[in-house]
């Protein structure tokens, strides 16, 4: 198999300034030598990942792609300010990372809808959380989550309640309020793990159209190689626990991207390029 040397990218540490945060303009996220232990001091220590190094442009969407409990999810969490490293840093944005940010967005696994809210009020709900009382009379808000519903489709279910939505259904309301108060990041935790493979496929069209329409800084986590070579820019590969970044290749496919190019050579190429690194990493 050979993969276009275009498409390949040698894992370099990266060079971050004074404090772990790269030079302004340089880069959005700087993961910097970024390593975490639970239990640390203990006989149960357990190192999630070994120290790690990478970087995110502004408006690049990168995946992040490994094995089962390798650490890919405790990553996203330190990167979103819900965990704190054991060592090494964290920068967006040009400021070092400290606590949770106002302006990252986060989708995780299960959509987590409040279950006696509409939609609409769903995708609200960051307003509320944040203290910023949404009324009948802040209509620009509330047109900016009617919007974002439509776009996603649900434009006939404003005001229905998660259980008369189906489970890819509640998913493009998670999509609308990670994305309504207009993040510059977003977080995604392997959000559409448990839709079956056709909703799969159709959710993986949704994010790539609201991503192309608003084109926020994104990382991705996932299981599927598939998922994350047709969503991404670049591929992070992380190796078993204690997990490592192992490659990184940047997916030479130009956007929009239709569903048909998981049919090509090249595509399959990548695939099972980025499979075969994952399948022989050490245990």
């Amino acid at each position: 198999m050979s993969i276009p040397a275009a498409a390949l990218r040698v894992v370099r540490p990266v060079v971050a300034s004074p404090g772990g945060v790269a030079a302004a303009g340089a880069d959005y996220v700087v993961v910097d030598r970024v390593r975490k232990v639970y239990n640390e001091g203990s006989r149960q220590q357990v190192e999630a990942v070994a120290p790690s190094s990478f970087a995110i442009k502004a408006g690049e969407f990168v995946a992040l792609l490994g094995p089962s409990g390798c650490g890919k999810s405790t990553l996203l969490m330190m990167i979103a300010g819900l965990d704190a490293p054991s060592q090494g840093t964290i920068g967006v944005a040009g400021h070092a990372l400290t606590q949770p940010r106002a302006e990252t967005g986060i989708m995780f696994q299960d959509p987590t809808l409040l279950p006696w809210k509409s939609a609409l009020d769903n995708v609200l709900f960051p307003f509320l959380a944040a203290k910023r009382a949404v009324g009948p009379a802040d209509g620009p808000t509330r047109a900016r989550a009617a919007t974002l519903l439509d776009q996603v489709g649900l434009g006939g279910f404003h005001h229905h309640k998660p259980r008369q939505l189906s489970g890819g259904m509640r998913q493009r309301v998670a999509i609308c309020r990670a994305l309504v108060y207009e993040p510059d990041l977003l977080l995604m935790d392997e959000p559409f793990s448990a839709l079956d493979a056709i909703t799969r496929d159709e959710m993986n069209l949704v994010l790539m159209k609201m991503w192309e329409e608003h084109h926020r800084t994104a990382l991705f986590v996932t299981h599927s190689i598939r998922e994350a070579v047709y969503l991404a820019d670049r591929v992070l590969v992380m190796s078993r626990r204690p997990g490592r970044i192992i490659e990184d290749i940047r997916i030479p496919f130009a956007r929009p991207r239709g569903l048909e190019i998981g049919e090509t050579v090249e595509f399959n190429e990548i695939c099972g390029h980025l499979r075969g690194k994952i399948q022989h990493t050490p245990q």
